[in-house]
C-alpha cells in the first residue's frame, strides 16, 4: 500500500482544475534536470492519454541526455521560440508548474506566468513554495517531484493510465534527484514505487545507463580535468570543492548536462562529508552542493550561496566572482567543523 500524502480537498480541487481544463500548459524551472523533465513528460502523456490539449514549455534548452525521456524533445525552449512560448502560456486555461516553488526559478517565463489569467497548480518537493498557484501540492519530505506526481497520479486514481513510458519517465526524475537513490532515499515506500514503474514496464538498468553512465568525449575529458586539476579536498574538516572558470568549460567545449553528478565525486574519498562545485556563468556562479549523513547543504547554500534545497542536495546562484565563491567556501571550513560535523 502507497502512503497518500495528499489531503482529499486538495485533490478534488487538483481534479475539477484538471477537468474543466482544455488548454494546458506544464512549465518547469531552468536548466531543467530528470525531475523536472521526468514529471513534466509523465504528465503530458497522461494528459492526452485523458484527450487534453497539453504542452511542455521549458525555459531554456535541455541536457543532451535528458532527450532520451519519452516526450522531451517535443517540449517548446522559449530560448529558441519566445513568442510560441508566450503564445501557448497567455492561450492557456490550466498552467501546471512542476519542480520548482517559486516564478523567478523559471526565467525568462516568470512575468508570463504572474501575468496569466489561468488556474495555476504547483507540484513541488521544495521547502517554502512561494505564494502564486490556485492549487498548492507541496511535500518537501518527499524526494523528488516526480515521486510525489506518483501519489498524486494514484491519489486522482489514475493509476490505471501509466504505461511504460509514463513509468520511465517517472521513476528518470526519481533516480536523478537522488543520484540513483544514493541520497535522499532512506524512505523505505520510495522503492515499493520503483517496483511499480518497473511492473509497469520502466527499464531500470537502461535509464541508469543512459542518464549515469552515457557521456560525450569532450564530457569525460572535462570531468577528469575537474578531478585532477580542479579540486580541493579538507579532510580534516570534512569537505571539498571543485571549481571550473568559464574558459576552463569553453576548452573542452563545455554543453548544458557535461558536469552533471561532478559535485558527488569528492564525497568518494574517505573522511569528505560535503562537496561544492562551483561553475562560472557569465553573469554568476553556479553553486552545486552535496553531501553524505546529516550535514546540512541546503542550511550552506541557502545562508551563504542565495539558495537551498535539501538536506544532502542543494544549490544556489553567488552574485560574485568565480574567486570571491570559492574564498567564501573556504571561509566557511572551519566553522562548518564545529557547527555540523561530529
Amino acid at each position: 500500500m502507497i502512503s497518500q500524502p495528499i489531503d482529499k480537498p486538495t485533490l478534488e480541487a487538483l481534479r475539477a482544475a484538471l477537468d474543466d481544463a482544455e488548454r494546458i500548459v506544464i512549465l518547469t524551472h531552468m536548466s531543467p534536470d530528470g525531475d523536472a523533465i521526468g514529471s513534466s513528460t509523465a504528465m503530458q502523456r497522461l494528459l492526452l492519454a485523458l484527450g487534453k490539449e497539453a504542452r511542455i514549455v521549458i525555459p531554456d534548452m535541455l541536457p543532451g541526455q535528458l532527450r532520451r525521456v519519452p516526450g522531451a524533445k517535443e517540449a517548446v525552449d522559449a530560448t529558441r521560440y519566445p513568442d510560441f512560448a508566450r503564445q501557448l502560456i497567455d492561450g492557456a486555461d490550466l498552467l501546471l508548474c512542476f519542480d520548482f516553488n517559486e516564478p523567478g526559478r523559471i526565467g525568462r517565463l516568470a512575468t508570463a506566468l504572474t501575468e496569466a489569467t489561468a488556474t495555476k497548480v504547483l507540484i513541488d518537493h521544495h521547502l517554502h513554495p512561494a505564494d502564486f498557484a490556485d492549487v498548492v501540492i507541496s511535500h518537501p519530505e518527499l524526494s523528488s517531484t516526480c515521486y510525489l506526481l506518483f501519489k498524486v497520479l494514484c491519489g486522482l486514481e489514475l493509476f490505471g493510465l501509466i504505461d511504460n513510458k509514463i513509468a520511465e519517465s517517472i521513476l528518470t526524475g526519481m533516480m536523478t534527484d537522488t543520484g540513483n537513490f544514493s541520497y535522499n532515499a532512506s524512505d523505505p515506500e520510495l522503492y515499493l514505487v520503483v517496483a511499480e514503474l518497473m511492473r509497469k514496464g520502466a527499464d531500470k538498468e537502461r535509464i541508469y545507463r543512459e542518464q549515469f553512465e552515457t557521456h560525450s568525449l569532450d564530457s569525460m575529458r572535462l570531468n577528469a580535468y575537474a578531478i585532477s586539476e580542479r579540486m580541493e579536498v579538507w579532510p580534516d574538516c570534512g569537505a571539498a570543492l571543485i571549481t571550473l572558470t568559464r574558459d576552463e568549460l569553453n576548452r573542452f567545449h563545455y554543453a548544458k548536462g557535461d558536469t552533471e553528478g561532478l559535485v558527488n565525486r569528492p564525497l568518494a574519498v574517505p573522511g569528505v562529508v560535503y562537496s561544492a562545485f562551483l561553475r562560472e556563468e557569465d553573469d554568476f556562479v553556479k553553486v552545486s552542493m552535496r553531501s553524505v549523513g546529516d550535514f546540512p547543504v541546503n542550511i550552506l547554500c541557502r545562508e551563504h550561496f542565495g539558495g537551498g534545497g535539501h538536506l544532502n542536495a542543494a544549490g544556489g546562484e553567488f552574485r560574485g566572482t568565480l574567486a570571491e565563491a570559492a574564498d567564501l567556501f573556504r571561509s566557511l571550513l572551519n566553522t562548518n567543523k564545529e557547527k555540523y560535523i561530529h
